[in-house]
């Protein structure tokens, strides 16, 4: 088929405007784990604050307010579910996203814990796929401004092609 009678393929991905950026709080004591997250997210356009413990952690908590906050389980100087708690003491009304190298069912003991306490709560297993933290954090973005999540991979709306494929 000549490239000339290809259809352009169109997408619903939300341009810039759509967008809003994050104020995220990343909190993992592994350097090169918080380097990435940062990395990712800025390059998404969110705002990072980085906090390499529990006591940094709920100090910047208590100090400012984040949409977002990715959250090893455990850390140098305790656990995850100790920033969870001060979280909820808080009465945080943001998203968590627990990013850890623990199984299965520390994770889901995670997202229990949180969800006891009204913390909306998602998880990604170490080691950390980069694509579904974007994911995450761009439909974070768009329900924050009250828009339906679009989720993305590769940069192809998935909801566009279902629509094709049933069409």
């Amino acid at each position: 088929m000549p490239r000339s009678s290809l259809s352009p393929v169109t997408s619903n991905l939300p341009d810039v405007a759509e967008r809003r950026a994050l104020q995220l709080l990343v909190v993992d004591d592994d350097a090169t784990q918080r380097s990435l997250i940062t990395v990712a997210a800025k390059q998404a356009g969110h705002e990072v604050t980085v906090a390499p413990s529990v006591a940094e952690a709920i100090e910047k908590l208590r100090a400012a307010r984040f949409d977002c906050v990715t959250l090893d389980l455990v850390l140098e100087d305790g656990d995850g579910i100790d920033v969870l708690r001060e979280m909820a003491e808080a009465k945080f009304a943001g998203a968590v996203i627990v990013i850890s190298g623990m199984d299965g069912k520390r994770r889901s003991a995670a997202r229990s814990f949180a969800r006891s306490v009204g913390i909306g709560l998602q998880s990604l297993p170490k080691p950390l796929d980069l694509a579904a933290l974007r994911i995450s954090l761009a439909n974070l973005g768009k329900t924050a401004m009250g828009l339906p999540a679009i989720h993305t991979w590769g940069g192809v709306a998935s909801d566009a092609i279902v629509e094709r494929h049933r069409a």
